[in-house]
């Protein structure tokens, strides 16, 4: 009886153990999720200028966490390309961005959610298939880190008047590179955020913030020249503008 009972439990085991083990190896090679849900949310709800309507949203929150679920259930792993996995942590942090707004709304200001204690961006609430993120995890230790790319910058929306817009589309892998691009020329050309004249240039302080991203390859005006209507001399002087922090509505 127990030499039966011995061998009951050992099957068991080695059961549990390959259904464990066959349930990573789906996770491991598991495509990446759709964006469409995402894309047709933000034509929804974001202007062409990029305001959000934060109170339309709440009343369609539903359709919002159905993306949200769709990403929490999977994560990104080394099958998938570099543009798809790109494309997917951007997409993230913008919709988790989105999720923390109408989670606190009404409000003038994302930085109102950290508080005195805690930044807004330090407070772990996007869980991804059992690994917990903040939006600073997203931005810092896998965007900035995994990609350095600073297009990036442009991308990821912090809810912002000062921010780069939030774009009415979803990103793609497939035209990732022409997104990053636009967002680049879009937002460095917007005089709202940056303002150039002759011998000097007034800048976001996303430029002072993230310096070395833009820096690796030259001077921050020879970055600003990649994508500036307005060509820089190599003596333009630069000036950091203040950072709006009010709501994108």
């Amino acid at each position: 009886m127990m030499k039966y009972l011995l061998s009951t439990l050992m099957f068991i085991a080695v059961f549990l153990s390959s259904s464990l083990q066959a349930q990573k190896t789906v996770n491991s090679v598991s495509r990446p999720v759709s964006h469409e849900l995402w894309n047709t949310f933000l034509k929804k709800h974001v202007s062409d200028e990029g305001h959000v309507n934060y109170k339309a949203i709440i009343q369609d929150k539903s359709e919002l966490d159905k993306y949200l679920t769709l990403l929490e259930n999977s994560h990104p792993n080394v099958k998938w390309t570099e543009n798809e996995r790109k494309a997917y942590w951007i997409n993230a942090y913008n919709a988790f961005t989105v999720k923390l707004i109408i989670d606190n709304y009404p409000l003038k200001s994302i930085k109102e959610i950290g508080g005195a204690l805690k930044s807004t961006w330090d407070i772990s609430f996007i869980k991804i298939e059992g690994q917990t993120y903040s939006l600073g995890d997203i931005e810092h230790k896998i965007l900035r880190k995994e990609f350095d790319d600073p297009r990036i910058h442009f991308a990821i929306n912090c809810a912002s008047v000062s921010c780069p817009i939030l774009l009415n589309e979803a990103f793609l892998s497939e035209t990732l590179d022409q997104q990053l691009n636009r967002a680049a020329e879009g937002f460095i050309n917007d005089s709202s955020r940056n303002k150039f004249s002759a011998g000097l240039a007034q800048v976001s302080s996303i430029f002072n913030w993230f310096s070395e991203d833009f820096t690796k390859q030259g001077t921050l005006v020879d970055y600003l020249n990649l994508y500036s209507k307005v060509r820089l001399n190599t003596k333009t002087k630069v000036k950091y503008l203040d950072y709006n922090w009010n709501l994108n509505e």
